[in-house]
This record gives structure tokens, C-alpha cells and sequence, in this order.
């Protein structure tokens, strides 16, 4: 059982505006990046590989091929360093942590997009 002093003291810094996700979905986060005195934000665009830890401590790992070398990237989920998460696709697996395409190149590591469940059109009454 966690001390309540701390889960108090760590709730102040939890962030609100988290968007939901999952392994498996393309994301591009708007990280911002300090050089010099000036700030930018910079996206990273890829696909979800893992999402580990809880409560301030967790993370998210994103992988993207730039100029044919892999690259990954870990962010904190709860950091104020990022503006915002765009979710672009999800992603259709059937596993949470997505270190198989590690190995995979060009086609073969793309993920499956999920459908997007639609509403079906009403019957119309005679």
C-alpha cells in the first residue's frame, strides 16, 4: 500500500489531457525541444511499441523508420514537455509489447489498421 502522502503529492503533477491510446496505434507527439533560449515544438510521428509503468512514473516508447534506420523514443506520459498526442490510426494486434518489428523491414512492418466501427443506416419504415 502506497504512503497517501505521496499519492497526495504525486497527484498534483499527473496530467488531465492524456489521450487514450494503445499499442499498436500511429501517434504523432508534439515534443518541445529547448535550444539555446528558444523554444520549438517538434513532432515525432510513429507507432506505439510498449506503454509501461503507472501512475507519474509511465512511459511510452514510439518507433519510426527515418531514412531507413530505426528509431525509437521514449516519452513520459505525464511530462509537461510535450503539447499534445495525436492518435492518426489504430492499430490492430493482438500483443502489448510490439518488439517484433524491430526486426521486420518496408512492408512487413507495418501494423494492421483496426476498422472503424460504423453505424449502420436505418431501415426505412413503409
Amino acid at each position: 500500500m502506497r504512503n497517501a502522502a505521496i499519492q497526495h503529492v504525486e497527484a498534483k503533477f499527473l496530467r488531465q489531457d492524456v489521450t487514450a491510446f494503445r499499442p499498436g496505434d500511429s501517434v504523432r507527439v508534439h515534443w518541445k525541444v529547448k535550444e539555446g533560449d528558444k523554444e520549438r515544438v517538434q513532432a515525432f510521428e510513429g507507432v506505439v511499441i510498449r506503454l509501461s509503468g503507472r501512475a507519474h512514473r509511465a512511459t511510452f516508447a514510439v518507433r519510426k523508420t527515418s531514412f531507413g534506420v530505426g528509431v525509437e523514443r521514449i516519452f513520459p506520459l505525464h511530462s509537461p514537455r510535450y503539447e499534445k498526442i495525436e492518435v492518426l490510426s489504430r492499430g490492430d494486434v493482438n500483443r502489448s509489447r510490439l518488439f517484433y518489428l524491430r526486426n521486420l523491414k518496408g512492408k512487413a512492418a507495418r501494423v494492421d489498421v483496426q476498422e472503424e466501427a460504423t453505424p449502420a443506416p436505418a431501415a426505412k419504415k413503409a
